[in-house]
């Protein structure tokens, strides 16, 4: 009998002990998009998708340390790719500091590369009960909140990864973000690898190549430029400032 109770207790110890909290990595994130659907209808977007495959992947990696990350552009998928590259995605960067609440970005717009730095932004996550998903082999937890007032973002986090972080600027979920899917950007963003050895962290650091500018004026500036752009001109200003 005592022979069957330290066995119980073993067991139950080693399945304590045997939940992972990863508080440092990076993480690759594979950015599906429907061209096609974002691009939306009219005389352009039909001169447009005959030119283009319905669907594009991209590649980002997220690299977390300390409570801070960088988001930054890797590769594109060749067999997929639009006719205008990356469009200069590589020179956009995202990098977050959970510890002041703060972010920093450089972004390409309209042909200038900027700097702008504010407050984390705010988000209203419900978690939704009962609906799991695993991704790169964390079950993860469902959660969704809004953006830019009504854009909607479903959300897959794992707690077992400490930092609340994700993609972009989307962030504030009780561990790290793996997928997201945005219905009205026509993308989604699904993590598909995890390494914790070897990662050089030292990249995790706020971007400084660029004009400085408050991020609101620039978000008022790009508005302007765009409002008769339809669909594409709301896509352009969402992919700047997510």
């Amino acid at each position: 009998m005592k022979k069957i109770f330290f066995s119980i207790v073993l067991l139950s110890t080693f399945s304590a002990t045997a939940q992972q909290f990863i508080n440092s990595g990076m993480i690759e994130y594979e950015v599906r998009i429907n061209n096609h659907r974002m691009f939306g209808d009219g005389f352009w977007a039909e001169m447009f998708k005959d030119k283009m495959p319905q669907f594009s992947t991209t590649y980002y990696r997220l690299t977390f340390n300390d409570n801070k990350t960088v988001y930054k552009f890797d590769r594109l998928n060749e067999k997929d790719k639009l006719p205008w590259g990356s469009n200069n995605a590589e020179e956009n960067i995202w990098y977050n500091d959970f510890n002041t609440s703060t972010r920093v970005n450089q972004k390409f717009v309209f042909d200038q590369t900027y700097i702008l730095t504010d407050s984390l932004m705010k988000l209203d996550w419900k978690l939704v009960p009962n609906e799991t998903r695993e991704i790169a082999g964390f079950v993860c937890r469902k959660a969704q909140a809004i953006i830019f007032d009504s854009v909607y973002v479903f959300a897959f986090y794992t707690d077992e990864i400490t930092v609340s972080g994700g993609p972009m600027g989307i962030h504030g979920l009780p561990g790290m973000i793996l997928g997201i899917t945005i219905p009205r950007m026509f993308t989604s963003w699904i993590a598909t690898k995890l390494q914790v050895n070897g990662v050089n962290t030292n990249i995790i650091a706020a971007p400084t190549k660029g004009k400085k500018k408050p991020a609101a004026e620039l978000k008022q500036s790009v508005e302007k430029a765009t409002k008769d752009w339809g669909t594409w001109g709301r896509q352009s200003v969402w992919n700047i400032f997510i």
